[in-house]
């Protein structure tokens, strides 16, 4: 058994053979070129090791070991910290995050957040998505080119703006797309997207520094966030079946309702991570769909087994193959590379080590979805291991786990395989370039290179029919 020091703000934490000492170069490698950087560490260190204290990250322990996800996935939530471990996140989402928050007010808020993204509310939106996706895609022609990745993003933003805020054609919706869009591109590249991560970079220098736009777009969006939230709380008969309306209603265990501050953060972590992942995700599909022919012959079979055109969206996002496909596409690249952290609040024995307060834990969705144990030949898109068996929730995890698990899973995976269903339903697509695509850092998450071009060949009219 191995004991780390209870004091080791200075001091290595002594895992033998396991412990990593990054100098400036590899901590750029971890940000700019991360599926490499992590590959080669676990091939050297094993599936547990530990990055000390003079890294640009915190000092954690990176985890890809399932004993260990689940032992950490099952303990006491009230033994971990979670929030100030995604501290990065702060200037975009705000403090009020369900992200950021812990302990009790953790599970307060998540007990309000929860009911819009599930049972018959959720149903409702998938006429919504239907619609959005016809309407973007209608501007698709035959013998065209287009870049998945921004198409699906205006698709997942539009559905954010109608379903979560409520928002139709207006002049707020088009001032809020049109921010949203700049300062979702102000991180659009590896290198713009290290200003998250170099808090040196982070210097208001004015209007024209990367940071100072930023937080200019940001204190614009947020005007026109409390605008809306006031006017709709102000005017009770302009409460829909929107999520923003769902949450000004919702009362907590004291009958207290959402502060406007809360409502403001929460709406912001819907549009940026909700949107964000869901885009990502799909444009990751239509890559691996078009990419590899067999798989894109056997989704059109089962599409094609049924009316399409009539089938109720529930009926839709239950098609096996397209379901498999999909979580096919979140297990080799997933979007977010780790879980949220984990920081001990006392110390904790795992696998053998004696972990003392303040460590912070660290699983790796990467490294657990490329583990050959679990997924034989892990770096070929297989949708079939979805079909012949299920993954444990430490084996298989997009959306993170345990109590901090993706409150928007459900929602995401519903918009991913309407979405997908329907694209393919309408039209017949190549890829421009047929060559493999690694994943590129942007913002937080990671995209396909190049955001997948692909070429219209012909229009089907399988147009669903809300």
């Amino acid at each position: 058994m191995v004991t780390l020091p209870e004091n080791s703000s200075n001091q290595i934490y002594k895992l033998p053979g396991r412990t990593l000492k990054l100098n400036l170069l590899q901590n750029m490698k971890l940000v700019l070129q991360p599926v490499h950087f992590l590959e080669q560490m676990q091939q050297k260190y094993g599936d547990i090791f530990y990055t000390p204290p003079f890294s640009i990250f915190p000092p954690m322990i990176v985890i890809s070991n399932i004993q260990a996800i689940q032992e950490i996935f099952t303990a006491d939530s009230q033994l971990f910290k979670s929030g100030v471990g995604n501290e990065i996140v702060r200037p975009i989402v705000g403090g009020n995050s369900l992200i950021l928050l812990d302990g009790n007010r953790h599970l307060q808020q998540r007990k309000l957040l929860m009911p819009p993204f599930h049972g018959e509310r959720m149903r409702a939106y998938g006429h919504t998505i239907f619609d959005i996706a016809q309407q973007v895609m209608s501007t698709w022609t035959a013998k065209d080119s287009f870049v998945a990745r921004p198409c699906m993003q205006e698709i997942s933003l539009t559905v954010i703006l109608r379903t979560v805020f409520g928002l139709q054609d207006g002049e707020r919706y088009q001032q809020i797309h049109q921010i949203l869009t700049k300062m979702l591109d102000s991180f659009n590249s590896p290198w713009s997207a290290s200003v998250l991560f170099f808090k040196a970079l982070q210097r208001d220098w004015g209007a024209w520094s990367p940071w100072g736009n930023y937080l200019r777009q940001k204190q614009r969006l947020d005007e026109l966030v409390y605008q809306e939230i006031r006017e709709r709380k102000n005017q009770p008969e302009l409460l829909g079946e929107d999520i923003l309306s769902l949450l000004i209603s919702a009362r907590d265990a004291d009958g207290q309702p959402m502060t406007d501050e809360e409502l403001r953060d929460e709406l912001m972590t819907m549009l940026f991570v909700g949107h964000e992942t869901t885009a990502n995700a799909l444009a990751w599909a239509l890559y691996w769909v078009h990419y590899l022919p067999e798989v894109r012959e056997k989704l059109l079979q089962e599409l094609n087994s049924i009316e399409f055109a009539s089938a109720e969206p529930m009926a839709i996002a239950q098609l096996p193959y397209l379901n498999a496909v999909c979580c096919e596409t979140l297990r080799i690249y997933p979007v977010v590379f780790f879980t949220f952290t984990r920081i001990l609040q006392t110390p904790m024995q795992l696998m053998g080590y004696e972990l003392p307060a303040g460590t912070m834990l660290s699983p790796c969705i990467y490294l657990i979805h490329q583990r050959p144990d679990i997924y034989p030949e892990p770096k070929q898109f297989k949708p079939e291991r979805f079909l012949e068996r299920q993954f444990s929730p430490y084996e298989y995890l997009p959306f993170g786990g345990g109590n901090r698990r993706c409150l928007g899973m459900a929602f995401a995976m519903f918009e991913m395989k309407l979405v997908l269903a329907t694209v393919l339903s309408q039209y017949s697509l190549v890829l421009a370039q047929k060559r493999p695509l690694l994943p590129e850092r942007r913002g937080l998450m990671f995209v396909p290179s190049g955001g997948v071009r692909l070429l219209v060949k012909e229009r089907k009219n399988r147009v669903h029919k809300s």
